[in-house]
């Protein structure tokens, strides 16, 4: 069972809703207001947090026409590495207000730092946690320097080794940081079979922290079930709308989609709810339409309970069935009707 650990304004694991991240990433597409947009939308569709990434093409690579640094299949297939963060980055100098207004609305604002430069950058604006991309996984140099800020982290482990979460959470730990993991499929988008979602479960048992899922497949199915097998957090793309170009927009949540997934979410945390053998007042209401024990043949005072004049039907006005053999072969004390529902008090 994992721990519970405070993220932003709400706290995150068992027995807590599950928190829910809408990934802004690229998808405002260079356009301030937009991204303005995208916040409140957040909200409004139901998200316990918004999240951006704090990058420039220079702390991700280097601009180079080498073959190394062109992207070869994929969503982003033949484009390079740097045009692909020139086009997708989030401006720093748009963070504060962003930060701001997300503040306004009553909404969660996170960030993903890429190098020491973005974690000192977002230090310096007061940033409360801290997201991890699966892409840096491995990095751990980058993660050390993230936990030694004492802030709760979510780590992604898409495309990780057992081992090399294994790794990651160690620094985290050594660190004495909070520690939320997200299993991710890092496919953009990616395909409902290579989820895995029952690795949740395995992360939650072993390395006993919170644990979510980063979620690129298309729909809601993949979160819900995520959420049913226990994940604390949900983190999806998020978008105004998927016909304005940016690289993240095929496999992004316009915001129908994302305010839908929300309430299946909820809808699925109501129908889990605890373990409980308590009946419920709409089962009270129909225990009468159980069986139980009835004369199903006019019987006189002195003949013997059989099972052609006694039958287990329903509904629930005589005894229990597991009484049935009990008064088989016993004489009846009165005169008992077809139709009367069989009591002790009839049986010798």
């Amino acid at each position: 069972m994992g721990e519970k650990i405070k993220v932003g304004s709400k706290f995150v694991g068992e027995g807590e809703p599950c928190y829910i991240i809408a990934e802004m990433s690229a998808n405002h597409a260079g356009d301030f207001e937009r991204a303005i947009e995208i916040i409140h939308a957040a909200k409004d569709c139901g998200a316990d947090c918004v999240k951006i990434q704090t990058y420039t093409p220079d702390t991700m690579t280097i601009h180079s026409d080498k073959d190394y640094f062109k992207i070869k299949e994929g969503t982003w297939k033949e484009q390079s590495l740097y045009s692909l963060y020139k086009k997708a980055n989030t401006p720093w100098q748009w963070h504060k207000s962003l930060m701001q207004e997300a503040k306004k609305v009553g909404i969660d604002f996170l960030s993903t730092p890429f190098d020491k430069s973005s974690v000192d950058f977002l230090e310096g604006l007061g940033m409360s946690f801290y997201k991890i991309a699966s892409f840096e996984l491995t990095d751990l140099p980058l993660i050390e320097y993230i936990a030694s800020k004492r802030k709760p982290i979510i780590l992604s482990t898409g495309m990780g080794s057992f081992s090399e979460i294994k790794d990651a959470v160690e620094v985290i730990k050594k660190n004495k940081t909070d520690l939320c993991l997200l299993k991710c499929s890092s496919a953009y988008p990616a395909e409902l079979e290579d989820m895995n979602l029952k690795t949740i479960c395995h992360l939650k048992e072993t390395f006993k922290v919170a644990v979510g899922l980063s979620d690129h497949s298309l729909g809601s199915v993949g979160a819900v079930t995520a959420v049913a097998l226990g994940a604390n957090i949900i983190e999806k793309h998020f978008c105004i709308c998927r016909n304005i170009k940016n690289p993240d927009a095929s496999f992004s949540m316009e915001p129908p989609e994302f305010k839908q997934m929300v309430k299946e979410i909820r809808s699925s945390e109501k129908a889990i709810g605890k373990v409980s053998y308590e009946i419920s007042k709409g089962e009270k209401a129909n225990q009468i339409f159980r069986r139980s024990i009835f004369v199903v043949k006019d019987i006189k005072e002195g003949d013997f309970f059989t099972e052609e004049n006694t039958r287990v039907i329903r509904p629930a006005y005589g005894l229990e069935p597991k009484h049935y053999k009990d008064i088989l072969g016993k004489r009846a004390v009165k005169k008992i009707e077809r139709g009367t529902p069989l009591e002790w008090n009839m049986v010798n």
